[in-house]
């Protein structure tokens, strides 16, 4: 039962970063992605089977309380934008910043809930599965918004360290790309516990706001 409530904030909130990219690249003058047919919250157009499926159900049977997953990256061609180095690093940002939204969405969702708590509807159990998803949201999208922002490429924290590096340093940088996130994903599995002391900002935060709008 609480994978079924998992997967569908998951995935939604993986979407809504995709569309982020694909939105903030229009934004910037490249129609690649919208001319494919990214700019929606349909997931089937976003949807990859290892990231949006396999990755986060053999995360979820591990030790451990790391959840995470991915969407197919938004095709862009940052010729086309306006200002390259300015428009790259707002492209990349949009996800992040798109789940931070949904942090404070989900986080107000918590809040108003609890707010209803003693009334017959959210009383019961779709009140408080409600409630719980909720609260998933606000974890999991800590997680989306903190993840990509380690500058490991092809991660998106990744394109505003490139452009702070002189141009043949960063052209090497950007060529870990093809192992980057493979290498990642191994620390994930092998080292579990390692990888949750990285992430125990994550914790700390979650911690924080789910305390502040239920308190």
């Amino acid at each position: 039962m609480e994978l079924l409530l998992i997967v569908p904030v998951l995935l939604f909130s993986v979407v809504v970063h995709e569309v982020a990219h694909a939105w903030q690249a229009l934004r910037e003058g490249d129609t690649t992605a919208r001319d494919l047919g990214r700019i929606t919250l349909n997931p089937l157009p976003h949807l990859d089977p290892v990231g949006s499926l396999l990755v986060p159900l053999l995360l979820y049977f591990l030790p451990g309380d790391f959840l995470f997953g991915w969407a197919k990256p938004v095709p862009v061609n940052p010729r086309n934008y306006r200002n390259y180095r300015a428009g790259d690093i707002r492209v990349s940002l949009a996800g992040i910043v798109s789940n931070l939204c949904l942090v404070v969405l989900f986080a107000l969702m918590i809040a108003t809930l609890t707010a209803l708590q003693g009334t017959p509807f959210f009383s019961g159990p779709i009140g408080a599965n409600i409630a719980l998803m909720a609260t998933y949201g606000v974890f999991i999208n800590l997680i989306l918004a903190y993840f990509n922002l380690i500058p490991i490429p092809p991660l998106d924290g990744s394109h505003v360290l490139y452009h702070l590096l002189p141009p043949a340093a960063g052209a090497r940088y950007r060529e870990m790309g093809r192992y980057g996130v493979t290498l990642l994903f191994l620390t994930v599995v092998l080292f579990p516990g390692a990888f949750g002391t990285l992430l125990s900002p994550v914790f700390v935060a979650f911690s924080w706001i789910v305390g502040m709008v239920t308190g």
